[in-house]
């Protein structure tokens, strides 16, 4: 009998979804303060993930994302990491 685990697995800020690590799209609070999308999934510091632009989107609206990272975030914070989502390329697996 296997048991499934949940181990490796993170919840969407957006809309309560969980999926793999690797599925995911992180945005990270550095020590220095900053907030960035995190390509790499491996950047140091506090982490927030969501499973789809749409999700941060409403993560944003509902500054959900704030307080995940446990930091205020101004409209051009929001636009510049949505900027750099697009920018990488990164495309998510959503998973159910």
């Amino acid at each position: 009998m296997a048991t499934e685990t949940t181990k490796g697995r993170r919840t969407c800020i957006g809309c309560g979804g969980q999926g793999r690590k690797g599925a995911l799209l992180r945005v990270v609070r550095g020590a220095d303060g900053g907030v960035s999308f995190d390509a790499t999934g491996r950047a140091p510091g506090r982490g927030a993930y969501v499973c789809s632009p749409e999700c941060f989107a409403a993560a944003c609206k509902a500054k959900k994302l704030d307080r995940a990272l446990r930091c205020r975030l101004g409209e051009q914070d929001y636009e510049r990491i949505a900027g750099e989502m697009t920018a990488s390329g990164v495309r998510c697996a959503k998973e159910d």
